[in-house]
């Protein structure tokens, strides 16, 4: 791995599992630990913020590979690229200590897998040896550690042990 790149790891599960929720309870429980997470949200539809008729979307129909957005206290980029898989997109992160993408599951990236219950027990990605872990709402019988999807502390405790403490 390249040290200026965070550690990655990827929440992924069925849809409406519950992988938005997980995130948004892991980041203040790992910011509250001292941590700048990052994060990639996968989607199949294009991005809506470079609206037609702003000039930031005047930009771009005139060429521009890269446009940023700039306003006190927040920037957006809008970056023309080839590739939406997370390697290609790390290195905008070198600022956090970890990265954690939603969706993605066919990358060879560490995952979590969330397992709802009134979802389907499936586990997705039981054949993957890069499967770290489970969260779910009901009992599982796996070959890797499983976490209560409601109660962020012990998964949060996990990421950092497996994947934070040596960056510190």
């Amino acid at each position: 791995m390249n040290p200026d790149m965070p550690p990655i790891v990827s929440i992924v599960g069925r849809s409406n599992s519950g992988k938005t929720t997980l995130i948004e309870k892991l980041i203040p429980e790992l910011k509250r630990r001292g941590y700048r997470i990052g994060t990639i949200k996968h989607t199949h539809h294009a991005p809506d913020i470079d609206r037609p008729g702003k000039d930031s979307s005047r930009h771009s129909a005139a060429g521009a590979d890269t446009v940023v957005l700039a306003s006190p206290g927040r920037v957006a980029m809008i970056k023309q690229t080839d590739s939406e898989g997370i390697d290609a997109l790390a290195g905008y992160f070198n600022d956090v200590d970890l990265l954690m993408t939603e969706g993605y599951k066919h990358e060879p990236k560490p995952k979590i897998e969330v397992v709802r219950a009134a979802m389907g027990m499936e586990v997705l990605c039981r054949n993957d040896p890069r499967l770290v872990a489970i969260a779910t709402d009901a009992p599982i019988v796996v070959d890797v550690p499983v976490f209560q999807l409601d109660d962020p502390g012990p998964i949060a405790d996990f990421i950092e042990q497996k994947f934070l403490n040596r960056r510190r």
